[in-house]
């Protein structure tokens, strides 16, 4: 069963986010109130607005929500799930869970104040393509929703290191240093968080095989080394796992480790 909402739109948005509805007639009034399916969407945070302020979104913040009637997704640095209910054009958010990854001071406070914007009974509203959460006391949600990264062209930000299926946070002081795009033409570069690196890349079902790393030798200081040594430990496995999901991609080799990386938009 797909969640949806019936919230009322106008025809132009309608055209541009739905190709189902229902026309009502009966003069200069005329709507249309379509259906609005939650389910199979990946609705990106772009900011939320409380007390007034706005803030903006970190670059992974996203909300789903699946059919089974949960909310899941990720706050900006730590992944959270909830239970919910739909009725009529409105949301109601139950408590949750969420990991409990180290994160940055700045995300950590966005973090926290969507925890709180997303929870209880929120108002549905769609407006210029965009979906708006509103809260009984006025605070606001506004969200996007995603097209899939494709794998080949999107520069991969690695933000947690995989082992055994359990993701862990990078080594303090390495955020958003290891990157990495595979072109069109089978190659592969990037950082592993200290040095640049390039390299091949054959994709072949759900699998890649990476070539022969060459790199910089310069050296820095410790958690990005520390992360370094992590990457190539993946990488000169040579061929690995990989799965995308929306703007997320994860490698696993054979031995169980991999990394988790995002689709860096910039």
């Amino acid at each position: 069963m797909r969640y949806q909402l019936s919230i009322p739109v106008t025809a132009l948005a309608l055209l541009a986010l739905s190709a189902c509805g229902t026309e009502q007639g009966g003069g200069s009034g005329d709507s249309v109130t379509p259906d609005v399916p939650l389910t199979g969407v990946r609705w990106t945070v772009e900011s939320v607005s409380v007390d007034g302020t706005k803030t903006a979104s970190p670059s992974d913040a996203y909300v789903e929500i699946t059919d089974k009637g949960r909310a899941q997704g990720n706050y900006g640095c730590n992944h959270f799930g909830a239970d919910i209910t739909v009725e009529g054009d409105t949301i109601t958010v139950g408590p949750g869970e969420m990991t409990e990854m180290a994160c940055d001071k700045k995300i950590q406070g966005f973090e926290d104040t969507l925890r709180a914007a997303f929870s209880g009974k929120l108002k549905a509203k769609l407006t210029d393509g965009r979906l708006t959460l509103t809260s009984e006391k006025g605070d606001a949600i506004a969200l996007n929703a995603e097209r899939p990264a494709p794998l080949v062209g999107t520069r991969w930000t690695v933000d947690s290191l995989v082992s055994g299926g359990t993701a862990t946070s990078l080594p303090a002081g390495s955020e958003g240093k290891a990157h990495l795009t595979i072109a069109k033409d089978g190659t592969v570069g990037g950082s592993l968080g200290c040095n640049r690196f390039s390299s091949t890349a054959k994709v072949s079902g759900d699998s890649i095989t990476f070539g022969r790393l060459a790199s910089t030798r310069k050296l820095c200081p410790g958690p990005e080394m520390d992360l370094e040594r992590e990457m190539v430990k993946v990488l000169e496995q040579g061929t690995v796992k990989y799965e995308v999901k929306h703007r997320a991609l994860t490698l696993t080799a054979s031995n169980g480790k991999g990394l988790a990386a995002f689709a860096d938009m910039r």
